[in-house]
């Protein structure tokens, strides 16, 4: 049994898939980034002080935590603060190439351990009015990017190079190998 630092149902169901028994934990951390902070930095320093975070609340058992950040000419893109910032935001995504980075990090047995998955997504052209309408789904609202990639944000998406569940926000690969490394995974 594993803790996840998240209260993401999209992390709870990756890690259902494949076949990781776990409890979610509820973590408060500072997800602001430094001044002049690195995307890869930056999810590194989230995914490794959330983890940390957890196994302050239960240091016998393992923790698992990540976090994703979508990167549009080098700027991290945030949760959106409300519809004109989403609007913003789809609006420089769209017709455009994008990253998304996502940090797992592991603390087990006194030890941290880290993976990054980066992907590049493709997105169409999207106009006002379509990112006011996905607005107004209220899909975007708490996602990174203002979008969810298994979601109706995939109507958005024209390609993805890299990992789908990393951009869905816990890389199924990445996150086997750290569990595997501590012996809590065997496939």
């Amino acid at each position: 049994m594993i803790l996840l630092a998240s209260q993401s149902p999209r992390r709870r169901e990756l890690l259902n898939q494949i076949g990781v028994a776990h409890q979610v934990i509820s973590v408060d951390v500072d997800e602001t980034p430094l001044e002049s902070e690195a995307p890869l930095d930056y999810v590194r320093r989230i995914a490794l002080d959330k983890a940390a975070a957890g196994h302050e609340l239960a240091s016998d058992s393992p923790v698992l935590a990540a976090d994703t950040c979508v990167v549009a000419n080098d700027t991290i893109l945030g949760k959106p603060d409300d519809e004109e910032h989403a609007i913003r935001i789809l609006r420089q995504l769209s017709g455009a190439t994008h990253e998304v980075h996502t940090g797992v990090a592991l603390i087990h047995d006194g030890r941290q351990h880290y993976r990054l998955s980066s992907s590049q997504v493709r997105f169409r052209h999207i106009s006002t009015a379509q990112a006011r309408r996905y607005w107004a789904t209220g899909e975007p609202a708490d996602k990174a990017g203002a979008y969810a990639v298994q979601g109706l944000g995939a109507l958005f998406i024209e390609h993805i190079s890299g990992s789908y569940s990393g951009v869905m926000g816990l890389p199924l690969f990445e996150t086997g190998q750290l569990l595997a490394k501590a012996g809590l995974l065997t496939v």
